[in-house]
């Protein structure tokens, strides 16, 4: 769910970009744990994952790279989201998080453990029925959005959960099933569009926005705020945006070829903006891109949550 540190990736603290308080120091990643549960076929076009996290530290400071929309439970550890305008949500223990623009800092009072679901575009819309834009950036009560119904389930299963009577995984199953009974028809016009954009921007580190005009229909105007709408972002921001993901999921691999880094060089306009990038978007900057050891970087820019980038 949350991010934790790469050997190739590392947090910046001199920036303002994705970093905790000035000098503190993120939880390493090896306190920290996570099963990744494949969605089942029924709810695969909603959900990239499933998941279950732990990290059982008393203080946990951890940046979640910008991301898509989660349905997450907190059974375990009380914290808040720092975002950049300056407001904080707190970690609801039904929670729904928004898409994310950029790189946001969290900071728990640990143990933490999580479980929920990771959902696409289409997830998002069909489950909430919120502009992306309009409620990017935000940790939400679940229930302000979804209803009572899904207060009582998260309730339940945050009470099975610490008696020991369900397991991690098994709960966040439970939030794959009331996804699929809960999610809605989308216009298929829109769905056209959705599926073309996540083919946009996985053919390029830098896609030309002029290249969506047309699809569906839609003039450059209605895909601006259709992207939006289903993406949290405009075309341009979004490419901004999977580039620094899909670049620094590229750095944090130890089979990093030189063909990969050329490609990666080639997509910004010199190092210092790369690294701007991707700090901003991810939370970390580039660091021993000759390291080999064995990375652990965020399952948000994990190949599984850009899988949207290929339908």
């Amino acid at each position: 769910m949350y991010a934790t540190v790469s050997s190739k990736i590392t947090p910046d603290p001199n920036t303002a970009d994705g970093c905790t308080d000035a000098g503190q120091q993120l939880t390493a990643a090896a306190l920290i744990s996570i099963d990744y549960i494949a969605p089942s076929p029924a709810i695969a076009p909603y959900v990239t994952t499933l998941y279950h996290f732990r990290c059982d530290e008393t203080v946990i400071r951890d940046i979640q790279p910008a991301s898509i929309g989660q349905l997450c439970l907190f059974p375990h550890g009380t914290g808040e989201m720092h975002f950049v305008d300056g407001h904080r949500d707190p970690n609801h223990q039904v929670g729904l998080m928004s898409p994310l623009s950029r790189a946001t800092p969290i900071v728990v009072d640990g143990p933490f453990h999580a479980f929920g679901a990771a959902l696409t575009p289409i997830g998002w819309a069909a489950l909430t029925g919120l502009h992306a834009g309009q409620h990017r950036d935000r940790l939400l009560q679940a229930g302000s959005v979804l209803g009572a119904e899904i207060d009582a389930l998260g309730n339940h299963l945050l009470g099975t959960y610490r008696n020991g009577a369900m397991t991690g995984p098994e709960c966040a199953a439970a939030i794959g099933d009331f996804i699929a009974g809960h999610v809605k028809p989308i216009n298929p016009r829109h769905l056209e569009l959705i599926a073309e954009t996540g083919r946009w921007l996985g053919a390029s580190f830098n896609p030309e926005v002029s290249a969506l005009t047309g699809v569906a229909g839609y003039s450059a105007r209605q895909v601006q705020r259709l992207v939006e709408r289903y993406f949290g972002l405009t075309p341009r921001a979004l490419a901004r945006k999977y580039r620094a993901l899909r670049a620094a999921a590229l750095l944090s691999s130890p089979q990093l070829s030189l063909e990969d880094e050329a490609e990666i060089g080639a997509a910004f306009f010199d190092q210092p903006h790369m690294i701007r990038e991707i700090a901003h978007f991810v939370g970390r900057t580039p660091a021993r891109l000759g390291d080999q050891t064995t990375p652990y970087l965020a399952e948000m820019i994990d190949g599984r949550n850009l899988r949207e980038l290929t339908t």
